[in-house]
């Protein structure tokens, strides 16, 4: 704030410095918890979102402090007006523009009365919001008769529906999909909000169309499995899905597995995709049954499942560095432990070294690992085997040594190609969605439910990685479906293939 903004009166200075202190620390209370989140122990971490929610409250305490500021110095209210104008930024050219014309009531002049000329305007632009409206399509289809022969009835063959006899239109069954699997309304919290608009639809009717919608949606899953197992590289990974046991009266955990490409790393020309796979258990059997057919590199976490798919022959595993440092982690943080900490400084040299060719050339990359990260690697292995002769085989700083040594070959496999990362980030960063779903869901309701989960969130997670509304999307797509879309064209239908000038007249 410049300093001819600050009030003259001390009471007021001394309010206002006490209200920054305050501000100050509890801005430095989430900055610790977003440490803790991003590297404490996985018991200790806080979810995503309760961090957003603690910086929510901390900004608007800062805006609230900041209006009662501005009611008693107009210079300030001023300048951070003009700041706001600055850094708004320009709404999107699409939306639709309502003018209001502000003018004087008289356009005489003041002084001499004669008539005032225009000269120029000022303009300025509000984001507004109309809330979301329901509406009835109302389909009317003219009968014809003959009056000379009478010979029965012409008629215009009725539309098709994705569900045939049901209410909605393929839009409605779009929205309440986006709703579950994208915003993570459960369908009960759906139905709520369309009660406030008088619009009684029951929870069992919702769950109906996402059935069938799943249904018709699963060759599109399919082929989007398919398709990523093509690419010479993918990620692995997996979380819990608890899914209710009526048998037991309570519910089991399932997995959703997921595999994930992304090659904008290195500027490849393949575009991104996820595609989850429910699976009741977390068997090693299960990756193998889901990537039968995959010939690459597939990039994972410690578990060591993925070795019995490696051990076929056709797969190789580059393994994750941000596994390997949450071990050192841990050790290094409770208190002194110099092994620990120079391990922790050897890894970040790493990330230095990936941070610099970040979104180059896949030979760039290559060529500067060779340079700058192989002496780093060939330095590393012989102190870990070095430091772990000095300690204690029982000991956690033992164990997280053999975590890395036992898995030093593909850890080391992003030495000779630069299209291979330095850990899995990638993968999971898709899974994030999953949890969130899972917190406000708690579970799902059967086998069935979780795979329709898997289906549906896997077209709108890749929906979003290469850019493309979801809910435009899958308007579109099922209403393709439901006009006989024919499955021969259905790579036309994966996220990858529309574009959002495409779906500008879906929207």
């Amino acid at each position: 704030m410049p300093s001819d903004a600050l009030p003259d009166d001390p009471e007021m200075l001394k309010a206002m410095l006490l209200a920054e202190r305050m501000q100050n620390e509890r801005l430095r209370q989430i900055i610790k918890e977003l440490q803790r989140h991003r590297f404490g122990r996985r018991a200790e971490t806080l979810p995503e979102d309760q961090m957003l929610l603690g910086l929510e409250d901390v900004e608007q305490t800062a805006a609230s402090d900041e209006a009662a500021a501005d009611q008693s110095a107009p210079a300030s209210r001023a300048a951070r007006a003009e700041k706001r104008r600055i850094n708004r930024g320009s709404l999107p050219a699409h939306l639709p523009r309502i003018e209001f014309v502000v003018d004087i009531d008289d356009q005489a002049c003041p002084c001499c009365q004669g008539e005032l000329h225009r000269i120029g305007e000022d303009k300025s632009e509000r984001l507004d919001i109309v809330p979301a409206q329901f509406r009835v399509l109302v389909t009317i289809r003219p009968k014809y008769a003959c009056r000379r022969c009478e010979d029965g009835v012409v008629q215009a063959p009725a539309p098709a529906r994705l569900i045939e006899g049901g209410m909605p239109t393929e839009a409605t069954i779009a929205q309440v999909l986006v709703s579950k699997y994208a915003d993570h309304l459960p369908l009960y919290r759906q139905a709520q909000i369309y009660a406030r608009q008088q619009i009684v639809l029951d929870r069992s009717t919702l769950a109906d169309w996402v059935g069938h919608a799943a249904w018709h949606l699963r060759p599109l899953h399919e082929r989007l499995l398919t398709r990523l197992k093509e690419l010479p590289r993918l990620f692995a990974d997996e979380t819990t899905a608890p899914v209710l046991d009526p048998g037991r009266g309570r519910t089991k955990t399932g997995q959703l597995w997921a595999y994930a490409a992304d090659d904008r790393p290195w500027g490849g020309s393949d575009p991104p995709g996820v595609a989850y796979v429910y699976a009741p258990d977390r068997k090693a059997e299960r990756p193998i049954v889901h990537l039968e057919g995959f010939k690459g590199v597939l990039q994972v976490d410690g578990y060591a499942g993925y070795r019995k798919l490696a051990d076929r022959g056709d797969v190789r595993l580059a393994f994750c560095w941000s596994h390997v440092r949450r071990y050192f982690y841990e050790l290094a943080v409770p208190g002194p432990s110099p092994i620990a900490s120079e391990a922790l400084e050897r890894i970040a040299a790493l990330y230095a070294v990936e941070k610099d060719i970040r979104g180059r050339h896949a030979d760039e990359r290559r060529t500067a690992r060779q340079q700058r990260s192989r002496p780093l690697i060939d330095a590393f292995e012989p102190w870990l085997h070095a430091k772990l002769g000095l300690i204690s085989q029982k000991s956690k700083l033992a164990e997280a040594i053999r975590y890395a040594l036992s898995r030093w070959e593909g850890l080391t496999r992003f030495i000779d190609d630069g299209r291979i990362e330095l850990d899995n980030n990638t993968v999971e960063r898709s899974i994030r969605p999953i949890a969130l779903n899972r917190k406000n869901a708690l579970f799902a309701g059967s086998d069935g439910g979780a795979e329709h989960w898997a289906t549906i969130a896997s077209l709108i997670e890749t929906c979003k990685l290469n850019d493309v509304d979801p809910l435009a999307y899958l308007t579109d797509v099922l209403t393709r479906i439901a006009n006989g879309h024919p499955n021969r064209d259905i790579d036309q239908l994966l996220p990858w293939a529309y574009r959002k000038q495409d779906l500008k007249a879906v929207a």
